[in-house]
């Protein structure tokens, strides 16, 4: 078993003011996966730009303490602000096969809760190219002094893609254009936003007839090849025709077999024959091949408009539609409807009386009416009239018309509604007149204005309806506009004048209507009342769960709140303790009858009432908990991400050592942390080890550290680590450190790079002879530093000397906010055959790179080269090195002194021209 040996030194604790090492949040997106550019403007605008189907890779960098939680949004497009309801909480958003819909701004919000979040975003750009489309279209008009017709062809060849397309017409493997044939125009039509391009063929040549090629290409973006269509032109090319072996309307009897054929009669290239059903699909069973259609024993549910369409890309698609009409009868309903002049809502001797009938029928001009009166045929008179399609009434509608009604028009009506000589069942309806037939009246029963049933449980709303004969009932919300019935529909019909709803719930509490429907009874104004539906639900409280910290010997009060409910009271309130029932609080003087709340208070935090409590809320409908966790035990350390450069290498015993550093959250919510218990495990083995470590008194923001050493290259370690207070063991935290090549950071001890070590460099200097013109630039480039310190010193020997000397400059590069390069100085013109020394104070505000830059001047007669560089922390000398000394130069007989080098053994330098 390999046993793991860890060297822990002593823990430095770092006393910061206020906040301390507390920060906001800060982010920076970064790519990976398959983007084909990110592209940066002026105005820091970043797009990212990928292939439809390659996988995105997004990552949000952070910093910040404590560590921020990251959450991704996106929003639809340039067209909507909006956010989407979906989010990824991930510092890593992740979209396989990726799809044009699917970009867009992405945003990229981190948050601490330590002052506001961070958000930063970027524009993802698909690109794609489809297949294109070509039509052809044909013009052919008079020219007025000739006896001759000018024909002139469109082909139109359409594509989506992203970036818009180019496009290449070739009439054979010849490339087109409008310039070199007078024959061919080229153009753009409008509003068709760079996706389209049309071939004019004016006053058609022999020539022109030929096989054209529409090329489409986005210039090889992100590796997209270029597609192309290509259409023969003949002097046959002519748009398709159809022609039908029915008429355009078919009406048929249910359980009969269709077929309809659509033939062709014209068209080249052969078009391709599709039928269609509107609206939905084709019925179950149908079976469309080439241009027949069979329906077996089509059913009314059958009916609708077929398309037949054909298409061969030449001219507009030619289309035939047939009305298939299935008969069918359903829904046989009457109306009494009391003498209209006279606004009588009654039955009465001596005035006029209507009956109508009604049945929904296809096709519904077909149906027949035929009315009897107790059982046998109604004779037609002057006072008994038979109407059809009564304008106040639905189209095809029956009336039987009464005049001046007598006794001896009391009776039974009868009205029969058929399809004549169609096997369809007829439907019929019947009426009784007599002195006994009334208008309708409704009402609520007694005690059922106001219905009250608990959430999940059944409920029956009730309307009583009296009158000969009963109509139907239809219910409808009231106290909500626009809102529908638990069924979905905004009326239901029912015949006994009951709502049944089952398994109720809060949303269906309110107010609804039920009245009188003017159908299978009178039409007259309809009757209506209400009732009221109260639906009970157990309590909400607030909190659902606390975690309640404490020091020893102090005080605390648990409150439990109700939110909502119904009834909005609490009827009882009993808190247990580690699940044994307590007493009951002391009630509180001018208290409200029906309190909002419960509270408990603990007047001293001990080990022995340390635990769970529990509050448990009832409103006679339910109950629901409060849940306290009072303790007195320490929150959790928070381990600190942006330790600049944690991992130190040492390579002759190929171990490493890393940086541990970490906060106590919120320290003076309880005792004093006394120590810290660390375990350190090596993943994937099972001993770890474990050491106690000492702290004196830890304040808010106080960054603590610790150096753990002997952490064996290249394993990882999970670190677990734990504080300790007079009450026990608080929460625990644990991270996992990786092994990282360490970034060599500068001190003091090594600082310096110079010419003469190989390892690094060579010999630096600007070569001006040709192919080098006026303005070339060279740059030298480090690797990059984490800024562990407010100020830093760059010093280094410059050598300028030369009639055509251009300019020498240091930059700073930025990187905590994208790559930002700064001027910090700049050198012109010749300043002799010596060595001088130059010293730059700079200030960066996070990661940063140093550059050394040369400009080429007007010819070749001069050289720039610099040595020593040295970058210290700190301000710079004030007494600048006089510029005058003269020092000897590398190779000269006198080499500079060897200085230690500020980069490290490792590290190298990026030597660029650039134009």
């Amino acid at each position: 078993m390999e046993v793991t040996c860890l060297l822990l030194l002593a823990l430095i604790p770092f006393h910061c003011r206020g906040q301390g090492v507390y920060a906001p949040a800060q982010a920076q997106i970064v790519h990976a996966g398959q983007a084909c550019v990110v592209k940066e403007d002026n105005i820091s605008e970043r797009v990212y730009t990928i292939r439809e189907g390659d996988t995105l890779v997004l990552q949000c960098l952070v910093t910040g303490h404590p560590r921020p939680q990251v959450r991704w949004t996106k929003t639809a497009g340039s067209a909507s602000d909006k956010f989407q309801e979906t989010s990824v909480f991930n510092e890593t958003l992740r979209i396989e096969r990726i799809a044009r819909t699917q970009g867009g701004r992405y945003y990229c919000k981190a948050e601490n809760g330590v002052g506001v979040p961070a958000i930063k975003s970027i524009r993802v750009d698909v690109q794609y190219l489809d297949e294109p489309m070509l039509t052809v279209h044909q013009t052919v008009s008079d020219v007025r002094g000739n006896f001759y017709q000018e024909k002139t062809v469109f082909l139109r060849c359409t594509v989506n893609s992203n970036p818009p397309a180019r496009f290449i017409w070739k009439r054979g493997s010849d490339t087109l254009s409008h310039s070199q044939d007078n024959g061919v125009d080229i153009y753009e039509p409008l509003y068709t936003q760079g996706e389209t391009k049309v071939l004019k063929l004016k006053n058609l040549r022999p020539q022109d007839y030929a096989s054209y090629t529409c090329q489409v290409s986005v210039r090889n973006v992100c590796g997209i090849p270029d597609k192309a269509v290509t259409f023969r032109l003949t002097n046959t090319t002519a748009p398709p025709a159809l022609k039908l072996s029915v008429n355009e309307t078919l009406v048929v009897n249910p359980g009969e077999n269709v077929t309809v054929q659509c033939l062709l009669t014209g068209g080249d290239p052969l078009p391709q024959l599709q039928w269609s059903h509107g609206p939905g699909p084709l019925p179950l069973g149908a079976l469309a091949q080439g241009g027949t259609l069979s329906i077996p024993s089509v059913q009314a549910r059958d009916s609708g408009y077929y398309n037949c369409t054909a298409t061969n890309n030449v001219g507009n698609p030619a289309k035939k539609t047939v009305n298939l009409l299935v008969r069918s009868m359903k829904n046989a309903t009457f109306q009494i409807t009391p003498d209209v002049i006279k606004e009588s809502e009654n039955i009465q001797l001596g005035q006029d009386l209507k009956l109508s009938c009604h049945v929904d029928a296809v096709p519904q001009e077909k149906v027949t009416y035929q009315w009897f009166k107790n059982g046998k045929p109604a004779r037609m008179s002057k006072r008994l009239l038979v109407t059809r399609n009564d304008p106040e009434l639905p189209a095809v509608t029956s009336s039987l018309e009464l005049i001046d009604l007598h006794f001896s028009d009391y009776g039974t009506y009868l009205c029969v509604a058929s399809f004549p000589g169609a096997p369809v069942p007829d439907l019929s309806v019947e009426v009784n007149i007599s002195s006994e037939t009334v208008p309708p009246t409704i009402s609520v029963p007694k005690g059922r204005a106001v219905v009250t049933v608990r959430e999940g449980s059944p409920a029956e709303l009730q309307c009583e309806v009296r009158g000969k004969p009963r109509p139907p009932v239809l219910w409808s919300r009231v106290d909500k506009e626009a809102a529908l019935l638990p069924s979905g529909l905004p009326l239901e019909e029912t015949s006994d004048g009951k709502l049944r709803l089952e398994r109720v719930s809060r949303d269906m509490s309110g107010t609804y209507r039920c009245q009188t429907a003017r159908y299978n009874g009178f039409n007259v104004r309809p009757r209506e009342a209400q009732v009221q539906l109260n639906v009970q639900f157990p309590p909400e409280v607030e909190p659902g769960s606390q975690d309640v910290r404490q020091a020893l010997g102090r005080p605390v009060l648990l409150r439990c709140s109700l939110l909502r409910g119904s009834p909005q009271r609490i009827a009882s309130a009993v808190w247990r303790f580690k699940g044994q029932l307590l007493p009951p609080p002391p009630a509180v003087p001018g208290a409200a009858e029906a309190p909002d709340h419960s509270e408990l208070r603990l007047d001293t935090v001990t080990r022995e009432s340390s635990g769970s409590y529990e509050c448990s809320v009832s409103n006679d409908v339910g109950s629901a908990a409060c849940l306290f966790q009072v303790s007195a035990k320490a929150y959790s350390p928070e381990f600190y991400f942006d330790t600049p450069n944690p991992t130190r290498s040492h390579k002759l015993s190929k171990n490493y050592s890393y940086v541990l550093q970490w906060t106590q959250r919120e320290p003076e919510a309880v005792d004093p942390v006394l120590n810290y218990r660390l375990s350190v495990r090596q993943l994937n083995q099972h001993n770890a080890l474990v050491k106690a470590i000492p702290v004196r008194r830890v304040e808010k923001g106080q960054l603590l550290e610790y150096i753990l050493t002997d952490l064996r290259v290249p394993h990882s370690y999970e670190v677990r680590l734990t504080p300790y207070t007079t009450f026990g063991a608080g929460d625990m935290a644990s991270r996992i450190i990786h092994y990282t090549e360490p970034i060599s950071s500068p001190n003091l001890s090594d600082n310096t790079c110079h010419f003469e070590d190989e390892k690094i460099c060579y010999y630096m200097f600007i070569e001006t002879s040709r192919p080098r013109e006026l303005g070339d630039r060279a740059r030298l480039v480090s690797p990059l530093y984490n800024a562990s310190a407010k100020f830093y010193c760059v010093s280094f020997f410059y050598h300028m000397y030369g009639k055509h000397i251009g300019s020498l400059n240091l930059l700073v590069r930025s990187r905590n906010k994208g790559a930002l390069d700064t001027h910090a100085w700049s050198l012109s013109g010749n300043k002799g055959n010596v060595w001088q020394q130059a010293h730059v104070p700079i200030n960066p505000s996070g990661p940063f790179q140093i550059i050394f830059e040369g400009v080429r001047g007007s010819g070749y007669l001069g050289d720039i080269a610099i040595d020593d560089v040295t970058l210290k922390k700190g301000e710079c000398p004030r007494k600048q090195m006089d510029p005058n000394k003269v020092v000897v130069m590398p190779g000269s007989g006198a080499p500079c002194q060897p200085l230690p080098q500020l980069w490290g053994p490792v590290a190298t330098f990026l030597l660029a021209l650039q134009r």
